[in-house]
Formats: structure tokens, sequence, C-alpha cells
């Protein structure tokens, strides 16, 4: 990459906490977000990571609750979506850290790339009046409430964006592309700066379909239900929320003062052509991925210092990894985590969480741990996957993400270097 990208602003709504403090405090105490859920009487699927502090469930904004601190107003609401109010809320926080106002936002060098599936909720509700009205009764706003698009129509509009602005659907794979090709604008001098969002709604029409695959676990224990690597893994929990990165041009952000809390130093992808669905159990489409981030680093797997692994806690996904990562390190053995046992897997948004946490993670001098890891699967080999956090200072990460399709993206992110 010809420059560097610096993270400058961090923000977050999620299962482990909702702002950059209870997130870290969550991650030490290696406290999960994940608790009971009642979505139908006989529903098998009994977890999920869901968000305190917010009431989004009534389909009638006026009934809609979120902390003191925010402000939103009804004209900004009344084409939000649940999970553009997570987003704003987490954007609001990123923006605030890296010490940006809105007029710094409207000069169109910066842009905006948000991640998610859009509202299945919401689309679920105006179609069906749609269809119980003989399509008489159509709502104004229904396709900007739901469709994908729905957070960088309503964020960008909400923040006066002027600059790029685009919205990423590739699965559990989206939050990281959004991250890789906002680098991409800034290193191409399209942009001096972009604001990256994923953000998801953890209710019973975003993650029950995915138990018609059989990708849930139906665990009701969330220490069970939630074990990456773990050779009892039964399938993910599902989740939501949002996150938001500042990212920024390095020199933009000295000049303006800014701290720089972590450097994206390179990124890569690459597609399975495997499977609509899984990934390729050998793990040879996210290698390819995890090798052109190396190269775009220009650093050596030796360099490594800590994996935080896309691991969701399902048989075939994470063992796709694991071979992909043995292949990679050889002998080397850096430590390697998913922090998924914790914030259970919000779709589209993980790679946002996960490079955020990799980021407290290079500013907090530490190496998050497998939180509920009881008894490695033997393929995992010699790998070293510690279940408690390790107190040292990760210098370069390399942090993965793999969705449906077989779309994988690595990203490689390092600790500040002074000039």
């Amino acid at each position: 990459m010809n420059s560097r990208i610096a993270i400058t602003g961090l923000g977050f709504i999620t299962p482990i906490g909702n702002d950059r403090a209870e997130v870290l405090n969550s991650l030490h105490d290696q406290k999960h977000g994940l608790a009971p859920v009642s979505w139908f009487p006989d529903c098998v699927v009994k977890l999920a990571g869901t968000i305190k502090g917010f009431d989004l469930s009534s389909l009638q904004r006026p009934d809609w609750t979120w902390p003191d601190r925010y402000e939103l107003s009804r004209e900004t609401l009344r084409s939000l979506p649940p999970h553009g109010v997570y987003a704003v809320c987490a954007a609001e926080q990123a923006l605030a850290e890296a010490e940006l106002d809105r007029d710094q936002l409207t000069d169109g060098e910066t842009g905006l790339f948000c991640a998610s599936a859009g509202s299945p909720r919401f689309l679920h509700h105006h179609l069906g009046e749609a269809e119980e009205s003989d399509g008489r009764r159509v709502h104004p706003w229904g396709v900007v409430t739901s469709i994908a698009g729905t957070l960088n129509f309503n964020l960008a509009t909400y923040f006066g964006i002027k600059g790029a602005v685009t919205g990423f659907v590739s699965a559990c794979a989206a939050s990281t592309h959004a991250i890789g090709y906002a680098c991409d604008e800034i290193a191409l001098g399209r942009q001096q700066r972009m604001i990256v969002i994923g953000a998801e709604e953890p209710t019973w029409e975003s993650l029950l379909p995915f138990n018609g695959m059989r990708a849930l676990s139906l665990q009701q224990d969330p220490q069970l239900a939630s074990c990456p690597f773990d050779v009892e893994r039964n399938g993910f929990v599902g989740a939501g929320g949002g996150v938001a990165l500042v990212l920024e041009n390095i020199e933009t952000a000295q000049n303006r003062g800014a701290s720089i809390q972590a450097e994206i130093t390179g990124w890569g992808q690459s597609a399975d052509g495997h499977s609509v669905a899984q990934s390729d159990p050998e793990g040879s489409g996210l290698g390819r991925a995890i090798e052109r981030a190396l190269k775009s680093a220009n650093i050596a797997p030796t360099d490594l210092d800590y994996i935080n692994a896309h691991a969701t806690s399902t048989k075939v996904g994470d063992i796709a990894e694991i071979r992909a990562l043995q292949r990679l390190l050889g002998e080397h053995r850096p430590p390697i985590s998913s922090t998924k046992g914790l914030t259970g897997h919000p779709l589209s948004m993980s790679g946002a969480l996960e490079t955020a946490i990799s980021t407290l993670a290079i500013g907090e001098g530490f190496i998050p741990g497998n939180a509920h890891l009881r008894e490695p699967d033997p393929v995992c080999g010699n790998l070293h996957l510690p279940r408690e956090n390790l107190f040292a200072q990760p210098t370069t990460i390399l942090k993965n993400s793999s969705g449906f399709g077989g779309s994988n993206v690595s990203l490689v992110l390092r600790k500040p270097v002074e000039q």
C-alpha cells in the first residue's frame, strides 16, 4: 500500500458493551454477551448476542428507547432501521474519539462505507402490509428503511457525507471488505478519511434463517454454545449491534493532532470457488487472502504476533481456517483466538468488531484468549490457542474474515510507528 492508514476512532454498540470502556472490561474479564431469547414458544434456538440498554423491538419508532447520551430526532428516525440506531450511536462515539466534528465531514474528503444485510424485520413487515392490502398500502419509507443499502442511505445523509459512499454485502466478510476498500480509497488519494460501519439486528428475522442451514448452536448454556476451535463446537450464536471505525491518511491525522491507535498496513482477498454456503474445507481460498495481505504489508508470517481468527464455532468453517493457518505458519506459533466466544457472531458486522478489538489489543497491550475453549479439536494440532488472555504487547496482527460464496478477506494491523 502506498500510504499509511491510521485508525483514529472506534465506536461500539455490541453484546459485550456499548462503548470502549465496557468492551475492554468484558474482554479483560472474559465476560460474554450472550443471553436467552424467546422468539417463539417452541423455537429450538435459545441464545443470541443481544444489545443491552436499547429497546428497538417495536415496529413503531415512537416506542423505541436508547441511552440518554444520544439524541435522535423524529426526522432522523423516520427512515432509520433498528440497526441504523446502533450504527449512528457507534459512529458518534468514533467521531468523538477521533475529535472530528460535522463540519470536517462535509468537504468531500471524507467517505462512508457500510456493511449490513439490511433490516429483514422491516422488510418482512412492509411487504406483509402491501400483500395484505393487495398493494394499496405501501409504506413511503419501506425501501430505504429495509434494503441492504439502508445504512449508507441514512448515515450519509445524517452526517452530510459528500465523498465516496458505498454499501458492502459479502455476508460475514462484508465489513472487512469495507475496511480493505476504504484503505484503498485513502492509499489512492481519492479520500483523506473514511468512516467504516458494520451493523446488524439480533432479531429472529435476521438470525433464525441460519438454523435452516444447521449453522446455529442449539445449546442453552452460553459456555457450550459459542466455543470456536473446541472439539464439541456445535454452531454459531447469532448476534448484532453496530461498530464504527475512522480511518485516515496518517499525515492528515498527524497534521490535525489526532491520536493514532493503530495502522492498517495491508489487506488481501480471495474466493474459494467451492460452495455457495460452506468454506473450502482445506482453507485454500483463505490462505490466498492471507498471503496477499502479508505481501501487501511487506511482511512474513514470522512477523505476526497475534491472529484474530474468523472462527465462528461451526465444524467446517473452523477447520478451514485451521488448515489455512497451519500451512501459512509452519513452525511459527503466534497466539490465535476468536473473540466470538464472547460476542457471538454478528454476521456482516463481525470484521469491523474484530478489527476494532484488535486495535484495542494493540493500544492496551494484551491478546484476547479463547474464552470458551475447553478441549481444542485435534485438527488444531499444536497451534497456539490460549484460553486465557495474554498480557503481552502485540505489534503486528492478522485479522481474518470469511463469508458465503467463499469470500475471504485478511487485514494486517500494526502498532503505530513513530516517525
